[in-house]
């Protein structure tokens, strides 16, 4: 939390000149800081660009921001998210601010656009007439292609994302972060804040280990001063079909054989009632009862869980929406009831 003077930090050092001082990050008195590579990095003082910043997001009423730590699905979920909203008739927006990993192009099976600009600015490269989206994926020369870049030069890219796209009129605006607190965070909640940023979401799956990076997360909005929407545990346990699993036979050596073929007509002259059964596995140690009872303690909503769908995980690497069809059966309708409790609140 802020000590109130000034927007110090309160694990900030003695004599600290404050994270807006041109000094920030630079003085005498900021040497062992824990804020100091921040602070050295983000933007000081008023910056003209904003109000370029609010011109433009004057028409979006909702901005969302999705949140987590290292390799939880965050960008699965934000994808879906923009779908849903889309599907429900919104007119929704998806900007990835992963500015050394961005996902999102493939997750919506946008790779290979190209951004053209108007006389109105950077136009999103639009997946349906109300889905609109933006990444620095598009502006690579091959999606394979490294970005090697210092704070500074990301945080001028996520300034630009927001001062120089055109996205028109939007119901959402869904802004998928990288994992953790860094620059880019700060940035983006420097730069939307004074338009009016709704919330963020945080993603999360059921171990204590990811649990940890989601107290940090949760953490870093009380010190901005951003509003926890709620938290998702995605992946929260294995959900599969009896038909679509693979079965092994393992030798005393412990040598590995197929033995799928073998187990299915075995079930299906036997057991033809299991293939219609749906299989359930707890993948991740969620015995110290997850993120339920981590939001419970810490006072923050918990929008609910999302079950690890390998049909969700197919969704995503062919860049299609888990509603399209029924195929994502155990996912889809969790994901939708998380999205309905979001838009209701």
């Amino acid at each position: 939390m802020e000590n109130g003077n000034h927007g110090i930090p309160e694990n900030a050092n003695d004599h600290c000149p404050g994270p807006q001082s041109d000094s920030a990050g630079k003085a005498d008195a900021c040497a062992g800081c824990p804020n100091q590579q921040i602070c050295a990095t983000a933007p000081k003082g008023p910056d003209p660009d904003l109000v370029a910043i609010m011109e433009r997001m004057a028409t979006v009423k909702h901005k969302i921001l999705v949140l987590s730590g290292k390799g939880v699905g965050k960008s699965t979920f934000s994808a879906q998210l923009a779908f849903a909203l889309a599907d429900m008739d919104y007119q929704a927006g998806l900007l990835d601010i992963d500015i050394c990993g961005p996902s999102i192009p493939k997750m919506l099976g946008l790779e290979g656009q190209d951004i053209h600009q108007s006389n109105l600015g950077w136009s999103p490269i639009y997946l349906e007439s109300n889905l609109g989206v933006m990444s620095i994926g598009f502006m690579l020369p091959h999606p394979d292609e490294a970005v090697i870049w210092r704070g500074p030069r990301k945080n001028g890219l996520i300034k630009q994302f927001l001062k120089d796209v055109h996205w028109g009129e939007l119901d959402y605006l869904v802004v998928d972060a990288p994992p953790g607190t860094s620059d880019e965070h700060i940035s983006i909640m420097q730069f939307l804040q004074a338009t009016g940023i709704d919330g963020a979401i945080i993603v999360t799956t059921p171990q204590q280990v990811s649990l940890i990076d989601v107290r940090k997360e949760i953490s870093f909005c009380n010190k901005v001063g951003i509003q926890v929407l709620g938290v998702v545990e995605n992946m929260s346990g294995l959900r599969q079909s009896i038909s679509d699993l693979k079965f092994a036979k393992f030798s005393e050596a412990g040598d590995e054989s197929d033995a799928t073929e073998w187990a299915l007509n075995y079930i299906k002259t036997n057991a033809p009632e299991l293939l219609s059964v749906v299989a359930c596995s707890e993948v991740f140690d969620s015995s110290r009862g997850g993120a339920a009872k981590m939001c419970m303690e810490l006072g923050v909503p918990f929008l609910g869980k999302v079950p690890l769908d390998p049909q969700l995980c197919r969704a995503a690497e062919d860049g299609r929406s888990c509603f399209a069809d029924q195929k994502c059966s155990a996912s889809a309708p969790a994901l939708r009831r998380i999205i309905e409790k979001l838009v209701a609140a």
